[in-house]
Order: C-alpha cells, then structure tokens, then sequence
C-alpha cells in the first residue's frame, strides 16, 4: 500500500506542477493576445464547466474498468491540452479548445487518483491517506507557479510547453509504475445499474457536497482576480505572484503533510473542517490589507492554511460515508469542485470591475456559509446513526 500510495502521491504532484506552472502568466497569455480580462474568468470557467460533466462518467466508468487506465488516459489528454495553449499564440478559438480539452480528461486524472487512494486504504486510515493526496497536489502548486513564473522569462507560451511535457511524462511513469488498485472483484459488472451521481447525493453528505461546492467557488474567484489586485494593489507581477503561490504552497503541505496526515484522527474530521473555514475566511479578508510582496504572501498563506485543512477532511469523509461505489462518489466530488470554478471566476472577474475588494468579501462571506453546512451535516449524521442503531 506504501508503494502504491508513493506513486500516486509523485502522479498527484507532477500533474499539479503541470498545471500549476501556467498560473502565473495565464493572465498575460490572455491579455497579451488582445482579448479583455474577462476572457480570463471565462477560459477558467469552461475547463470547470467540461470537468464538471465529465468526471462523474470518469468515476463511474473506473468502478466497471478499473483506476489505472483512466489516470493515464487523463495525463496523456492533459498533455495535450497544454501542448495545444503553447501553440496558440494570439488565437482565442485555439485557448479555448485547449482549455475544453483539459477540461474533459481532468477528471479522469484526479477523481480517478482519490478513488484509487480510497481503493487502497482502510477507513481508519483514509484521512492520513487524503492528507497526503492534497499534500501532493500542495507540493505541485509550490513548484509549478514558482517554475511558471521562472520560465515566463523565456516567453509566455514556455511554461505552457514545460506543463505538456510534464503530463507526458507522467503518463509514461503511470504505464510502467501503477499497479491496478480495484481487483475484479470489486468492479461494477456491466450487467448491474448504472449508478447516478446524484445517488451519492443523498442523506447527510449532501451538505458536504455543497460545502465543497462554496469552498471551490470561493477559491476560484481568488485564483482568478488575485494577479489583478495585488499588480494594483502593490505592483506585482507574474514572478511576484509565483512566489506568493509558492510559499502559501509550503503551508498548505506542510499542514496536510503534517497536522493531516500525523495528528487528525478518524471522527475528527468535522471540527478540523470547522477551523479551515474560520481561517479561510479571515484569510480572504486580510488579503485586502496587503502592502509588499511580504504581507501578501503572509495572508495568502493564512487562506491556504484554512483551506489545506479543509479539504482532505471533506474527501475523508465522503469516501468513509458514500453508500455507492468509491468512483461514483469521487467523480461526483469532483463536479462540485468544478462546478464552483465554472462559477467562481465568472463571478470574480465580473465584479472585479465594480469592486476590486469585492471578491474577496464575497469569498469570506461564502466561508462563512459554509460553516452553517457543516453543522447541518453534523446533525444530519448524528440522526442518521441515531436511527441505523435504532433498526439494528
């Protein structure tokens, strides 16, 4: 399980570094082709739209097939995708095919990786083992902004190239380093129902679905007027904002490589998901007081903080909880997670205009209403056992 786990854990982050190398000159790319800002919102917004549709058909499709396949079918498109921006130049039509494309075979990768962790761990041990997916993902948005903003000086169509390698050679890794983790055994037959996505949307985890839901749009929106505030807010540029990413990166890894993976324990979920979502929301509105690349970082890592604790606690619970297979659950997870960032950047973007401290109101405020959803999934859980205890 160590092994399998490692090698997931190195697929996790080289795709992570892939995609988050184009971050920081995402923006210009755009910009620079003659397209408005609000180009940017929408080209984030349609690769979430793709990867909304599609996941639950990923997850789906590896509870009958299997993990592996779909996780090297997803790399290979990634690559793609990413190889098919770098050629783009000035030609909008093209950017936006590429970020279909990436949209459509995301899910394959990253939906398919969770629901192989949770194939391969027990449920006692299966917050440590997402603590270390989003550790993963963490360590590939330290080193891929960081990377990005580097190789922006070379041009702004390298670091989209250098994301398509990446994924190319992840899916060569995966070929000759992963094994299957759903034995024969265990996969859906073609001749059972098709399980439905909203299936995994019953009884109290649809709350959780929400709150992963608020926790994505919120994100991004940041990630999609962030560059744009702090260059007017102190002047930062795309190598600026690669070291901002970097070093909320390392706090967000070392918590869900350390406090996640080390110190939470089965049961603790919720209350830690809780503090996430406290520190999410004091981070987005300390964001607005930055004054050098010092203080944005610091509260940058105040919001990664919160959300590092959020997240692998979420998944943890719905793997634990999901009624229906571990694919299906995971792809639906992923869909919300896309879902807030078809909408997250529309909306970031279209009211960055009117307000350029708005956004990050709003993602406060959406913290805040993600904490109500945590406890009516808390109550809803509790009455749930209440009456399971009751018919046994």
């Amino acid at each position: 399980m160590n092994k399998q786990l490692g090698v997931v854990m190195i697929l996790l982050m080289t795709i992570f570094i892939g995609f988050g190398i184009i971050i920081p000159v995402l923006p210009d790319a755009i910009t620079g082709s003659g397209a408005s800002s609000f180009h940017l919102g929408l080209l984030l917004s349609v690769y979430s739209l793709a990867s909304f549709l599609m996941s639950p058909f990923w997850g789906g499709l590896s509870d009958r097939i299997g993990r592996r396949p779909l996780i090297m079918t997803g790399a290979l498109g990634f690559s793609l995708s990413f190889f098919l921006f770098g050629i783009a130049g000035d030609n909008l039509v093209l950017m936006y095919l590429s970020r279909i494309l990436g949209g459509l075979f995301s899910g394959a990768a990253t939906a398919c990786a969770v629901a192989y962790v949770a194939d391969i761990t027990s449920e006692e041990n299966r917050t440590k083992g997402m603590g270390l997916v989003g550790m993963s993902i963490g360590l590939g948005f330290i080193f891929g902004p960081a990377f990005g903003g580097l190789l922006s000086g070379f041009g702004t169509e390298v670091p989209f190239f250098a994301a398509s390698v990446l994924a190319f050679a992840t899916f060569v890794f995966a070929f000759f380093m992963l094994p299957e983790s759903l034995t024969e055994d265990k996969r859906r037959k073609p001749q059972e129902p098709k399980v439905s996505r909203w299936k995994a949307f019953d009884g109290p985890l649809k709350y959780l679905y929400v709150l992963s839901f608020f926790v994505s749009f919120s994100l991004a929106g940041l990630e999609a007027t962030l560059l744009l505030f702090q260059r007017d807010k102190i002047g930062a540029d795309a190598q600026q904002l690669g070291i901002m990413f970097a070093v909320s990166g390392i706090v967000g890894a070392l918590i869900q490589g350390g406090v996640v993976r080390r110190l939470i324990k089965r049961g603790q979920e919720s209350t830690v998901i809780g503090i996430g979502l406290v520190l999410s929301a004091v981070g987005f509105v300390l964001i607005l007081f930055s004054t050098s690349l010092l203080t944005a970082s610091i509260y940058l890592s105040v919001f990664a903080a919160g959300n590092a604790l959020i997240r692998p606690c979420v998944t943890s619970l719905i793997t634990q909880k999901t009624k229906v297979g571990q694919g299906v659950a995971s792809g639906l997870s992923s869909s919300m997670d896309s879902l807030g960032r078809i909408t997250g950047p529309l909306l970031g973007a279209g009211v960055y205009d009117y307000s350029h401290n708005l956004p990050f109101y709003s993602g406060a405020l959406m913290s805040a209403a993600a904490v109500f959803l945590l406890f009516r999934f808390i109550a809803a859980d509790r009455a749930e056992g209440g009456r399971l205890r009751q018919t046994a």
